[in-house]
């Protein structure tokens, strides 16, 4: 009799474990209360605490060389950032993305929206010259507690410097809650002067398929107090083709440069694909912290402050990249060797 009702214990125990998480982001696979799309609940991604960096005095950094990568998304080992693609219905309302795994672009997009990421222009917004967005300078402005959707002056800096998308080219109208009578469609503003309401005009969004690549700015730098080499992302930037108006690729543009510590609470709590084994997905933060990427090397700090295709193109430009990454494993196997 004891063995029987431990038994129901258990079950009701189980039952009550069928209940939807408490997670920090990303999808997981409870789509309703009572139903587990799978063996388990999947939550110790969602739900995990992000590991700090360890500490680092300055006393301590011997050595520092500052790098930036280019992650092509064409490359295989690439496609757990790449894929799964997201997808518009055909009106642009509707936003379909996978039950159980974001690509990269999904994630910072999402997060964008939210406004949980700060989002740094790449180049100065006021003269639009240098392309500077790196030193994350020029950061867009959103209203405490307002997202994408709440806070007006937050859109429009994202769609009109392309970050997310663009608008549609055509005739705005007035918001159709305030046709006619007129004057509710018409804003008084403080100086006395009146302003029809618009209709905001629809966004053609950039999709996880427009990435081509992502760029990282990095540190690699030699700890004497751990006695290892180390790294640390400094900021990562989504890259698409730049177009002209009539369709042609004219070459590649920034989206923007985000502060990589502070993604990392995002990309702390979201899936990355397992080819090999379904059970053991990581997030990815863990993907950028354990370097399972490939990636090649486009710019050094330097004298000229220049990047390397401006002094080397084709084969010569990806052998001054392995060059540059050679010396740095170099510099590890030195402090060792006796």
């Amino acid at each position: 009799m004891k063995s029987l009702i431990a038994s129901v214990g258990i079950l009701a125990t189980s039952f009550v474990g069928f209940a939807q998480p408490d997670v920090n982001g990303g999808p997981i696979n409870v789509p309703v209360e009572g139903v587990i799309d799978g063996i388990v609940i999947q939550e110790h991604i969602p739900t995990k605490k992000m590991i700090p960096y360890e500490f680092v005095r300055e006393a301590d950094m011997i050595w520092s060389k500052r790098v930036w990568r280019t992650i092509d998304m064409r490359e295989k080992m690439n496609h757990t950032l790449y894929l799964p693609f997201d997808e518009f219905s055909p009106d642009g309302t509707t936003w379909t993305r996978n039950s159980s795994r974001w690509s990269l672009w999904t994630v910072i997009r999402t997060n964008i929206i939210n406004a949980n990421i700060t989002v740094y222009y790449p180049f100065n917004p006021v003269q639009q010259s240098s392309v500077d967005g790196d030193q994350f300078k020029y950061p867009v402005a959103v209203e405490t507690g307002k997202n994408f959707y709440t806070d007006s002056l937050y859109r429009k800096n994202l769609v009109e410097y392309r970050v997310l998308g663009q608008e549609e080219d055509g005739p705005r109208i007035p918001i159709p809650s305030r046709i006619p009578p007129y004057e509710d469609s018409v804003l008084v503003l403080p100086d006395g002067t009146m302003e029809v309401v618009m209709e905001p005009r629809k966004v053609i969004w950039i999709t996880s398929k427009d990435i081509v690549e992502y760029r990282l700015k990095e540190d690699w730098f030699f700890d004497k107090e751990r006695s290892v080499l180390d790294v640390r992302i400094l900021g990562i930037a989504p890259v698409v083709y730049a177009k002209n108006s009539t369709g042609q690729i004219e070459g590649m543009r920034e989206l923007c440069w985000l502060y990589f510590p502070q993604c990392r609470f995002a990309f702390n709590n979201y899936f990355v694909y397992n080819p090999k084994n379904d059970a053991q997905w990581m997030s990815f933060d863990d993907l950028f912290w354990k370097r399972q990427f490939t990636s090649v090397i486009y710019k050094q700090s330097n004298t000229f402050d220049r990047k390397i295709e401006s002094f080397r193109s084709g084969l010569d430009a990806l052998m001054e990249s392995e060059k540059i990454t050679e010396e740095i494993r170099t510099l590890e196997h030195d402090v060792w060797h006796f």
